[in-house]
């Protein structure tokens, strides 16, 4: 009995007439292996590119809700600053800064809890004075704060050598101050709060001869950082 591992062997006829019989150099079993091996490539190339679609569109959407969801900064405006008493020639005596800043929640859907703000004015870099501004509040999504802080006596530090300083400036034209506010806030989106953020706004803020804030600093965003 013949063995069925074996292609049956064909002839057909030679130059001379003689059949010439045809190698076959594999068997059935060879040639079943083959197509047992090109299938399962078949499907494994099916099941990684499947996994990969899947793992691309979870990425796309991970990405969209991260987009959604991340939180934007606040915005600072700085919309008045004033020394009214810049016009005297010895008025560091009763030396009075006042301001009026808004702090924007530009977020669709995150809220930022306020749990701390401090203001403080500097001039040439150096100090000058600090308050206590606003109590602990929640400021909700696409909601705009008023900030409003006043200092002096106690809380402002002018020496007549500094005002001297102030009078010089004022004659060239302008007085530049910088006004930073310091705020420990934390982040609300849904029932999740984020940890708390040190974050700071630095408003430029130039006054001219009479101690009002010149235009080209007024309504001016200030730039804000984390630390």
């Amino acid at each position: 009995m013949q063995s069925n591992d074996h292609i049956p062997v064909h002839h057909v006829p030679g130059p001379s007439g003689k059949p010439v019989k045809l190698k076959r150099h594999h068997t059935v079993r060879y040639y079943v292996h083959r197509v047992h091996e090109s299938l399962t490539t078949r499907v494994y190339k099916i099941i990684c590119a499947t996994f990969l679609g899947l793992l691309a569109i979870v990425g796309l959407i991970s990405f969209i809700l991260w987009l959604s969801l991340r939180p934007h900064r606040p915005r600072f405006h700085i919309h008045e600053f004033n020394m009214p008493g810049l016009t005297q020639d010895s008025g560091f005596e009763n030396a009075v800064i006042n301001f009026n800043v808004t702090a924007r929640n530009s977020n669709q859907n995150i809220g930022v809890y306020y749990e701390s703000m401090e203001g403080a004015v500097y001039y040439r870099d150096q100090k000058i004075g600090s308050t206590p501004l606003l109590f602990p509040f929640y400021q909700q999504p696409k909601n705009t704060t008023e900030v409003d802080g006043e200092l002096s006596g106690a809380t402002l530090n002018v020496s007549s050598e500094r005002w001297s300083e102030f009078q010089s400036d004022r004659a060239d034209g302008r007085v530049v101050f910088r006004l930073e506010l310091t705020s420990v806030i934390r982040f609300k989106i849904s029932t999740w709060d984020s940890k708390r953020h040190t974050m700071h706004a630095n408003c430029d803020a130039g006054v001219g001869p009479d101690g009002s804030l010149l235009t080209i600093y007024k309504d001016k965003r200030c730039p804000v950082y984390f630390s």
